[in-house]
């Protein structure tokens, strides 16, 4: 299947999850906020939620420090 991640297309297996999407990014699920297709996914949801053909996704990173 066929998506975009920020901006830059991708390929993923189909019935992915979209936390495992942000795992194979190397990203912690826990630690990002995820907009699929212009609307907010609630971070509860993301193991429950598969990716779909076509969809686009804003993820972003929390990063701590001061």
């Amino acid at each position: 299947m066929n998506i975009h991640v920020n901006g830059e297309p991708r390929e993923v297996k189909e019935g992915v999850t979209i936390a495992a999407l942000i795992e194979q990014i190397g990203l912690d699920p826990k630690k990002v906020a995820v907009e699929r297709n212009r609307e907010i996914v609630p971070r509860a949801t993301l193991r429950d939620v598969a990716v779909e053909d076509g969809d686009t996704f804003e993820i972003v990173h929390f990063v701590g420090g001061g």
